[in-house]
């Protein structure tokens, strides 16, 4: 190490204490490769769905489109309708298409949890940093509430809540992200406490940097890693909640379409071997376990394999 001639003693002491962790890139493994390509196609869903499905999601297809040629039965059932040329991936259970239902839905579903979650980040981040920089007082005051909103399940909260204000798209956007935003303010203080009694902090304030500076280019840099990771699985927990609401009919609401409350709209059609409600179920599931393949490739619980994929 060369020592400047103008540096004091105390400048010298800071010299060996460890920079702040530098910048990385995750290096996917194939399962994660695999997850972002699912993820990024119901992006482009979400973006061109309603402009590549066939039909509009609240339309009823009409019955002379499933008339056979040469059969007696003039006015055919559109209800639980087979996949064919009309309908690619067959009708529910009041003769709508269900590709259009799910491509519009994309938009409907993944939109109202993404909001929700980058909401609750909004709030949850901003409130466990303040209370981990913040002093005694006011991280006790914070967290005394968070427990609070913790101890209450989740869905039973959210049930008792929509049926006194009811059941808005904005409602089910603001109730979901300040929900979820209880555990991201656990999580952000957890790393915000522990980042702040770090050498590289200490040196920042030794050098006379200000709170905000410190926050901006030493705290947030160094849990955007952890909380993007969490980021990932909170979405997977608000669409399972938002789809959970849906299914039991508090969520959004017909005739604009969704895929939790499609499901449940078609429950009937499976002792008939209709698809009906396990297409919108295999949306759900194909997303989520796609963003869980992501998150756990950059997940800090992966050990030794992450570190050996950081370059």
């Amino acid at each position: 190490m060369t020592n400047e001639p103008n540096q004091t003693a105390e400048e010298m002491s800071f010299d060996e204490l460890p920079d702040a962790p530098p910048r990385r890139r995750i290096r996917y493994s194939w399962a994660g490769k695999l997850g972002m390509a699912v993820v990024i196609f119901w992006a482009i869903i979400v973006v061109m769905g309603p402009w590549l499905a066939p039909y509009h999601e609240a339309d009823f297809l009409d019955e002379a489109l499933f008339v056979v040629p040469g059969s007696d039965n003039p006015y055919p059932a559109t209800d639980f309708q087979p996949p064919s040329r009309v309908a690619y991936l067959g009708t529910d259970y009041l003769g709508r298409d269900i590709l259009s239902r799910i491509l519009y839905g994309a938009r409907t579903t993944i939109g109202i949890s993404l909001l929700s979650t980058l909401l609750a980040y909004l709030v949850g981040v901003t409130l466990g940093i303040a209370a981990a920089v913040g002093g005694t007082v006011l991280d006790s005051a914070l967290s005394r509430v968070n427990d609070a909103i913790l101890s209450m399940p989740t869905i039973m909260l959210g049930l008792v809540v929509i049926s006194a204000i009811g059941n808005t798209i904005p409602i089910l956007i603001v109730l979901t992200g300040l929900i979820y935003a209880s555990s991201v303010f656990r999580i952000a203080r957890a790393f915000g406490l522990d980042i702040m009694v770090s050498d590289f902090v200490e040196a920042a304030r030794v050098r006379g940097e200000g709170l905000w500076w410190i926050i901006s280019r030493e705290v947030l840099p160094n849990m955007i890693m952890p909380m993007a990771t969490d980021f990932g699985l909170r979405f997977v927990y608000i669409i399972l909640f938002i789809s959970s609401l849906s299914f039991l009919g508090l969520g959004v609401q017909p005739p604009q379409s969704d895929w939790g409350s499609m499901v449940r709209e078609n429950l009937a059609g499976l002792p008939y071997g209709a698809i009906a409600p396990l297409v919108p179920a295999l949306a759900i599931a194909t997303l989520t376990i796609a963003i869980n393949m992501i998150v756990d490739d950059v997940s800090a619980h992966s050990g030794g394999k992450l570190a050996k994929r950081m370059i």
